[in-house]
């Protein structure tokens, strides 16, 4: 019998317990912050993802926040890319960046670009403090991703950034993100949401007033309503025109 034989269930038991007991400390430690964030007033802007990563994901078991990344990705095709209210970045670094060629992350709050460059950052990411009312980066950019953040806008605002971020695309470039549906009392699930939607066809209708072609879906996790959208005048995912689809038989058309 070798020393590797002998060593290696050794080794491996001795690892186990070590990430076991590291998985319990960190898990614990993303909890309590959870909680001093959002328990404590005032209530954040954003949320810090590595909660979900850490903490929330194994807790709940609801994977509801890795949709987000994973559905906007769909629509990337490799070049540059503009995300709007980026929060703490953790997607723009562990969803678009590895990707595509750039991206370029924006958020109104200093605090929480100053957060995204210090924990996601990445070579072709670039973190910018900006107020998208106000002005957006020229661009072209071939995606844009607004992920949960339209909701923190009003109708008014929501259509000007829209004709605005069209105007940043490339021809048949794609918008892409996420929103959350109104709850049925009408409370806001967050007291700085300006505007949320009651429902698929009425996000469509808004995005309609922008883009020709439009794509809303709905999923619903043990928490939330989760609306997801592409907007362009191309291609979207999941169309017949879609070039990295392939469909076969008498609905392909």
């Amino acid at each position: 019998m070798s020393l590797r034989t002998v060593l290696k269930p050794l080794l491996l038991f001795l690892s186990r317990i070590e990430t076991s007991l590291a998985a319990a400390w960190v898990s614990a430690a993303y909890r309590r912050q959870m909680h001093i964030q959002w328990i404590l007033p005032p209530e954040p802007e954003s949320f810090e993802h590595h909660i979900d990563l850490y903490y929330q994901w194994l807790a709940t078991r609801d994977a509801m926040w890795v949709e987000r990344g994973v559905f906007s990705s769909l629509a990337l095709r490799g070049k540059d890319v503009l995300e709007i209210a980026c929060g703490d970045g953790f997607n723009a670094r562990n969803f678009y960046s590895a990707r595509s060629r750039r991206v370029l992350a924006c958020d109104i709050d200093p605090a929480a670009i100053a957060f995204a460059q210090e924990r996601n950052a990445a070579p072709n990411v670039e973190y910018r403090v900006l107020d998208v009312r106000q002005a957006l980066p020229e661009g072209p950019f071939e995606n844009v991703v607004w992920d949960a953040a339209i909701e923190h806008f009003t109708e008014t605002e929501i259509l000007g950034i829209l004709a605005r971020l069209k105007a940043r695309l490339v021809p048949d470039g794609v918008l892409s993100g996420y929103t959350i549906v109104e709850r049925e009392d009408g409370q806001k699930h967050l007291t700085h949401h300006e505007h949320e939607f009651k429902s698929k066809e009425q996000l469509g209708q808004v995005l309609g007033r922008a883009f020709r072609n439009v794509l809303v879906f709905e999923t619903v996790s043990p928490t939330r309503h989760n609306l997801y959208f592409y907007a362009s005048e191309g291609s979207l995912p999941f169309s017949a025109a879609w070039p990295r689809a392939f469909r076969a038989g008498p609905q392909a058309s």
